[in-house]
């Protein structure tokens, strides 16, 4: 982490689906610049961690976002602070068109058309289309574009790559980094090649508890760590 006050800090998170607890006191830092990868195997408690900060699950325990706690805060009032999130499953609204899908998540001000035009502009060539015709990586698109027309604080994005060609997961991991040179991000991602390209620093969750923490180059480089932990060797070069 760099000598910067953390963006985020998360402090005894427990959180829970129904009447199952998924995440025992769960503590991290996302540092105030970059990319922090939240990473661990299918189903330990990634997305969970993602949807508590959001208030979107059962928590408690302390979040503090830019200064200030949120972990009693209703979900809109936290995205009004400036936390964007992109969910694992993108949930564009199917029936709107992209460009009803943009100017919906437009919180105020002036928005960042330039931005959004200039990383994807196969959306301007489709503003007119219904979303839920659009393919898997555009509606992917779309997902993102809406978090970076607005300014945010911190950008949590889940899974932004899964079940994309390879094209398209270059297109969204250079969307990435030029929106962590902006403003910082949480990503939650299996590639690890884009794990290695983009983040600095990790934060690994086994069984809803978080096991490893520190600079990404250091764990990637760990092959036995990897192993114990992820279940794979080595990010692939």
């Amino acid at each position: 982490m760099t000598g910067a006050e953390p963006v985020l800090t998360v402090r005894r998170l427990d959180a829970g689906i129904g009447g199952q607890q998924i995440l025992h006191g769960v503590e991290f830092d996302v540092a105030a610049t970059g990319v922090t990868a939240l990473l661990g195997r299918n189903g330990v408690g990634k997305t969970t961690t993602a949807r508590a900060l959001l208030g979107l699950v059962r928590r408690s325990g302390e979040i503090r976002f830019a200064g200030e706690r949120i972990d009693a805060a209703l979900t809109h009032r936290i995205v009004q602070r400036g936390l964007g999130y992109v969910p694992e499953d993108r949930e564009v609204f199917a029936k709107l068109t992209v460009r009803e899908n943009l100017e919906l998540a437009t919180r105020g001000g002036a928005p960042h058309t330039d931005l959004v035009e200039r990383l994807f502009p196969e959306l301007t060539e489709r503003a007119d289309q219904l979303a839920g015709t659009l393919s898997g990586g555009q509606q992917q698109m779309v997902a993102l574009a809406r978090v970076l027309r607005n300014d945010n604080r911190l950008l949590v994005v889940d899974e932004p790559t899964k079940g994309l060609a390879p094209l398209v997961v270059g297109q969204v991991t250079d969307a990435l980094a030029e929106a962590a040179a902006r403003v910082p991000v949480l990503l939650i991602e299996q590639n690890l090649q884009v794990v290695a390209r983009l983040a600095r620093d990790v934060v690994v969750i086994a069984e809803g508890r978080v096991v490893h923490t520190g600079p990404a180059a250091e764990f990637l480089s760990d092959a036995a760590r990897m192993r114990e932990l992820l279940g794979v060797s080595r990010a692939a070069a």
